[in-house]
């Protein structure tokens, strides 16, 4: 006989994993980020939401989140697990290298935004200890938005994604001594002395050093001991132990749980096995994230709101301009351009989860007043909600900030004469790179053309034949000297683009040899109909060399593998050109000559 199940000890698991179901699909499809719809869905679903009508309607608590502190706990792992697989994409080495931009761009950012939002602060509430600590909260950014939305543009890497993450980095080494500082002022423990204040202060750093010397020495050998098990669950709960582990101990010393599974993840990064770990770890982070901005959703009191509305998004929007001003002065003498700058000062402009736990402890304490804090705790979510709109604005901003920016004089040499037999390349990021370093080895000119002035200034410097403009303007491909080149490589990476310059090429050329990079076999399909003569789309490619290595690597000889690759690379294309007139280039040298 079974044992009665008491359901609501599942409503909230159930309700949630239901949310996730629903929410990420839905807004994938609308192309709008995940983030968004989990606020949304804490909002609708949380205490001030339906939760509102529960007395007059008793069923609709199986359709809330009745338990916001049991969920807060276990949000907190999302910021955990996201800090622990940053640390794995890190390394001492490349902390040393971003040391000035996290110690001198972070600690400017946090310092000055304290101190221009405290001057705001101080007006209202009439206190310098709550005005600092209501600046210093609302200086610091979102973390657990920021970075994912940067991923999911693939924009971590460039100068904006750096400075940003420099900054958010030192704002979650900032957190434990705000936090320390909160308790020390706490009205309601006046035991809390300096004397107690720098034990604190001690215990952190030896939790901190515990962690990474025995980090150090236990990690390697214990993943080396779980691997050699072959099993991916012990591999994974060997993952979850090094996380949770780490995460409390720094919890147990007063710092934060995402600042120990961050030097965890530092040190797994040394290792082998960093990729393997955060392989594993991504699902749990996921989800765990999403739980964290249901949790966040929760505090939004759209009630509250809807009393003064106006006052509201007037504050939040202040909030924003002012950071992002501040911001963006502060990172011209670190190096980046207006456009990166003002990228920047938008993506950091918002609030942070970590304002919502400073302005509740601070309420907690008695340093802030409750209706204050309460109102601002709502101004910082509806400024989180508002990133991933703002990180679009700073992208769109940062483009035409970037066509109006001087060109380096490097950069604006005009191409040279007419060489017979050169070979132009349209593009010179990485694929461009690559077939420019190719065409040397084999002792034949060419000469490349890109519209960013940065990367051709940087690559005229260092000795190689590139130049600034756009291939897609007839002119400029005549400056060029399309009409004696041999051959046009075009390898951008935007459809639009790339066939642009097809069409001014055949415009001013029809005869010559275009080969161009596809983004598959359909938008190869369509540089055929323009006119290439050959279009290597990159998914197909990528198939035949991962054919052709397993091929290899399985014994069948390496002479066979070449063969049968060349022969399938011969029927995709015959394929592609099927039904697409392929342009008659003796028909075009026919004409050229009765143009003469």
């Amino acid at each position: 006989m079974t044992g009665s199940i008491d359901l609501h000890a599942y409503q909230e698991p159930i309700l949630f994993l239901a949310t996730a179901g629903v929410v990420v699909p839905l807004f994938h499809r609308l192309k709008v980020s995940p983030v968004l719809g989990f606020l949304a869905v804490g909002a609708l679903l949380g205490p001030y939401g339906l939760g509102r009508l529960i007395p007059d309607y008793p069923w609709i608590d199986w359709l809330t989140f009745t338990n916001p502190e049991g969920t807060s706990r276990l949000a907190e792992f999302g910021v955990v697990f996201l800090l622990f697989t940053i640390g794995i994409e890190l390394s001492w080495q490349r902390l040393r290298t971003l040391r000035r931009q996290v110690f001198g761009f972070g600690t400017l950012q946090v310092l000055l935004c304290a101190f221009a939002l405290g001057l705001f602060a101080f007006k209202v509430v009439n206190s310098i200890a709550a005005a600092a600590i209501i600046g210093i909260a609302l200086a610091l950014s979102s973390t657990a938005i920021v970075i994912p939305v940067l991923a999911e543009q693939k924009r971590l890497s460039s100068a904006a994604g750096r400075a940003s993450f420099s900054a958010l980095l030192f704002q979650d080494l900032a957190v434990a001594p705000i936090l320390f500082t909160i308790a020390a002022l706490d009205m309601r423990q006046p035991e809390v002395t300096m004397l107690s204040f720098a034990t604190a202060l001690f215990q952190a750093a030896l939790a901190l050093a515990i962690i990474v010397g025995v980090g150090r020495v236990v990690l390697r050998p214990f993943f080396q001991m779980v691997s050699a098990t072959k099993s991916p669950e012990i591999f994974m709960a060997a993952c979850l132990l090094v996380v949770m582990v780490t995460s409390l101990i720094a919890a147990v010393s007063g710092l934060s749980m995402a600042l120990g599974a961050f030097i965890a993840g530092i040190l797994l990064s040394e290792t082998e096995y960093r990729r393997a770990v955060d392989t594993t770890i991504q699902p749990f982070k996921g989800l765990l994230l999403g739980v964290f901005f249901v949790s966040v959703g929760m505090s939004l009191d759209i009630f509250r709101f809807l009393e003064a509305p106006v006052t509201i998004l007037a504050v939040a929007t202040f909030l924003i301009a002012i950071k992002s001003v501040v911001i963006f002065w502060l990172s011209r003498p670190f190096g980046l351009t207006a456009s990166e700058a003002a990228e920047t000062g938008l993506l950091l402009g918002p609030g942070g989860e970590f304002a919502l736990v400073i302005l509740g402890g601070a309420m907690a304490a008695g340093l802030v007043p409750t209706e204050v804090g309460q109102n601002l705790l709502l101004v910082t979510t509806f400024t989180m909600v508002a990133i991933p709109f703002l990180a679009r604005i700073g992208r769109r901003l940062s483009r035409q900030l970037e066509k109006t920016r001087p060109i380096d004089p490097e950069a604006a040499v005009p191409p040279p004469p007419e060489e017979p037999g050169r070979i132009i390349v349209a593009g010179y990021g990485r694929v461009g790179q690559l077939v420019g370093d190719m065409l040397h080895r084999h002792k034949v000119p060419y000469l490349a053309i890109d519209a960013d002035p940065g990367l051709v200034a940087g690559e005229r410097k260092a000795g190689r034949p590139v130049f600034f403009g756009d291939g897609s303007y007839p002119a400029f491909l005549r400056a060029c000297g399309i009409e004696q080149a041999r051959a046009l490589v075009i390898t951008l990476d935007t459809p639009s683009a790339i066939e642009a310059v097809v069409a001014a090429a055949r415009q001013e050329r029809p005869d010559i040899t275009i080969v161009s990079r596809a983004r598959d076999a359909k938008h190869a399909a369509q540089l055929y109909e323009l006119g290439v003569d050959d279009a290597v789309p990159e998914t197909i490619e990528a198939s035949l060399q991962l054919s052709e290595a397993v091929l290899a690597d399985i014994g069948v000889p390496m002479g066979l593998v070449i063969a049968s690759i060349h022969e399938r690379r011969d029927e995709f294309r015959a394929v592609l050109r099927q039904n697409n007139r392929k342009p008659d280039r003796t028909e075009f040298r026919a004409r050229r000559t009765v143009g003469k």
